[in-house]
């Protein structure tokens, strides 16, 4: 038996290469709390979660002061009685996205440290149910970028084999968003899948009516995403009832629970668990299988690098979302090949750190916590 010994907390500022806007906000920072949690055999792992620029202070608040602490002399592959601990030791605070995201960065670590000390890639140790997963590219489909450009950047994507390209939809005009997604489906043509994304921004009628639009326009979507706020599952139900594109929901929902609902209710077609917003691999396995009772597909929301194993552990994943975010702090990157990305065969989650590139990247030094 492992126990932990140490845990040491971080945070790493990561910025994107290029702008990154749609329907309610830009994104201009990725705060990445990062946990790495030692156990008393030397053997270490490393997790992380991330804002999109607001909140990153809080989320390693509550790591330091509420949650890192109550590890320290725990069986390091009791991992579910860790997490069940630390959610209700949190419950005042949850169901919320910084009691996921603190959640998460330990979970992570757990996970990570398991496989390392048993030899075993994430994606076989937590399923193993396929190598290779089908990818998207969303670089490509900013709100703020102007047709031609967008037009070209979903041609390059398609010519480096991606099999589907995302565009965010919510101009101020429907016919904007129609033509848009006009121009990139002319020419990407019929071959690659085109997905879009709304980010919350629109009400229940409005969703509807563009929904209408884009059917009636013969544009083929993989998926209609987060068109109404994530709170709205009866708004969802009716939407699903009135389109026979694909909803999909999931990036900002924050416990199991509220993926029960949706499926419940038939108020999502896809599924798009993000591990940091759920709160780890842990509750992100349960969301997955839940879905796959419900013959429902997982394609998950950002954070590449963790999602590539965990959609190759399960059966039912379709898609993985390419967004490059840890280059700059990592010597491993996904390996994509005919469209495909393969999981890593590296021991735990599949992520080389680059610990150099992390400590220039760092908010803050390192807060220790050991027995001492």
């Amino acid at each position: 038996m492992a126990r932990i010994a140490r845990i040491e907390i971080s945070q790493i500022d990561l910025f994107p290469k290029r702008p990154r806007s749609d329907a309610i906000q830009a994104f201009t920072c990725q705060e990445t709390p990062v946990v790495r949690i030692v156990s008393d055999d030397g053997a270490d792992g490393i997790g992380y979660s991330y804002t999109i620029g607001t909140g990153g202070s809080s989320v390693i608040a509550l790591l330091r002061d509420h949650l890192a602490p109550r590890l320290i002399g725990r069986d390091a592959d009791a991992i579910e009685a860790i997490w069940q601990d630390l959610f209700w030791h949190t419950h005042a605070l949850s169901v919320g996205p910084l009691t996921a995201l603190a959640l998460a960065a330990i979970d992570t670590a757990l996970w990570d440290l398991r496989g390392r000390r048993l030899g075993v890639p994430l994606h076989r140790l937590a399923g193993g149910a396929k190598e290779a997963i089908p990818v998207y590219d969303t670089e490509s489909g900013w709100l703020h970028v102007e047709t031609p450009q967008l037009v070209a950047d979903a041609q390059a994507a398609a010519a480096r084999g991606f099999r589907g390209v995302k565009v965010k939809v919510g101009k101020p005009h429907l016919r904007e968003d129609v033509a848009r997604l006009e121009a990139v489906r002319r020419a990407i043509g019929d071959g690659v899948e085109l997905m879009t994304d709304a980010n919350q921004g629109f009400t229940v009628a409005e969703a509807i009516r563009r929904a209408g639009a884009f059917e009636a326009a013969g544009l083929g979507l993989a998926w209609y995403e987060e068109p109404l706020p994530a709170e709205d599952v009866e708004g969802h139900a009716r939407l699903c009832a009135a389109t026979t594109i694909p909803i999909a929901v999931g990036e900002s929902l924050y416990h199991p629970a509220q993926f029960r609902d949706y499926l419940a209710r038939h108020a999502c077609r896809i599924v798009q668990v993000d591990v940091a917003r759920i709160g780890g691999i842990t509750p992100w396995l349960k969301v997955a299988h839940m879905a796959e009772a419900f013959n429902v597909a997982v394609c998950p929301h950002y954070l590449m690098e963790l999602h590539l194993p965990l959609c190759c552990a399960v059966p039912n994943s379709a898609w993985l979302e390419h967004i490059p975010q840890l280059d700059d702090v990592t010597d491993s990157r996904v390996a994509i090949e005919g469209g495909l990305a393969r999981a890593s065969t590296e021991p735990g989650n599949g992520i080389v750190w680059n610990r150099e590139a992390m400590h220039r990247h760092q908010a803050f030094v390192p807060i220790v916590i050991d027995r001492a």
